[in-house]
């Protein structure tokens, strides 16, 4: 299923994309797509739905965020062996997690929006994945089975706020809209190999990055396995998982985000996203 949460801001209605590419609104069967309303038997709920009985919704819908509210907004840094050479950092032998504060997450075309004094801001596509059962000490084998499905995550950062303020990473990950997601929430049933997608991001038409998850030092699944370890994984935490080479700070010279600039950026199979920057 690709399931979207479409509307206003704040007040976003429950949609899946139906084989018309329809969005068909399921806001009668789950309150929002949210904690354990993407629970397996939730998500159930809404596959034995009759789709051809429910709303359609009109074609300018504005896409919001496709999950609400999560627990955690946890991100995983340098996980391409390129990306970590382009940022001048040595190749990590254990995940590098950091977090990203819910409150950046806004919808997959959404302006992002620049504070003032902001000039290192920098682009990363993404692979997300949102939890569905709680993981606690899981197995990486079965680590997936706790996944509820995949989107995709633009995981903008403020390098000043980063690298140059002290601390840790989340200061130059959290501004408000910093952390487009969607535009769907792909269910895992969907994808045949999460290892094996093609990522892509553009700025003003201009190919920045060009990646596959493939590529990925850590899994998908060692990631869930591995975070497992140091915390209890609740249903709607979303986790991002590291971007391929091409962003703006490895440039030479360093190039990055300015106000007007448009971002596209895409992966296999999850759709893609477009933000303007202001």
């Amino acid at each position: 299923m690709k399931l979207v949460r479409f509307g206003g801001p704040g007040a976003e209605r429950l949609g899946i994309l139906d084989g018309e590419g329809r969005i068909r609104e399921v806001s009668s069967l789950v309150a929002d797509f949210a904690g354990e309303a993407v629970s397996p038997a939730s998500l159930q709920r809404i596959r034995n739905a009759d789709l051809a009985t429910l709303p359609i919704a009109e074609n300018s819908a504005r896409l919001g965020p496709c999950v609400a509210k999560p627990g955690h907004f946890i991100a995983i840094g340098l996980n391409y062996v390129d990306h970590a050479h382009e940022s001048n950092m040595p190749i990590p032998s254990e995940p590098v997690a950091f977090s990203k504060a819910p409150s950046s997450i806004s919808g997959p075309t959404d302006d992002v929006v620049m504070p003032e004094g902001s000039e290192k801001s920098d682009w990363e596509v993404e692979i997300a994945m949102v939890i569905g059962t709680t993981a606690f000490n899981v197995f990486e084998a079965d680590a997936l089975d706790h996944v509820a499905g995949f989107c995709i995550c633009n995981d903008v950062s403020e390098r000043s706020y980063q690298i140059e303020r002290g601390g840790q990473w989340i200061k130059g990950k959290s501004l408000p809209t910093y952390g487009p997601i969607g535009p769907w929430l792909v269910t895992r049933d969907e994808i045949a190999d999460v290892q094996n997608l093609g990522l892509w991001l553009d700025v003003n038409g201009e190919r920045r990055q060009t990646g596959s998850t493939s590529s990925m030092i850590f899994s998908l699944a060692h990631i869930v396995s591995y975070l497992s370890r140091f915390m209890r994984l609740e249903p709607g935490d979303i986790i991002t998982t590291g971007t391929p080479p091409g962003v703006g700070m490895g440039m030479k010279p360093p190039t990055y985000l300015k106000r007007g600039d448009v971002m596209t950026l895409g992966i296999d199979g999850l759709g893609d996203q477009r933000q303007t920057v202001r």
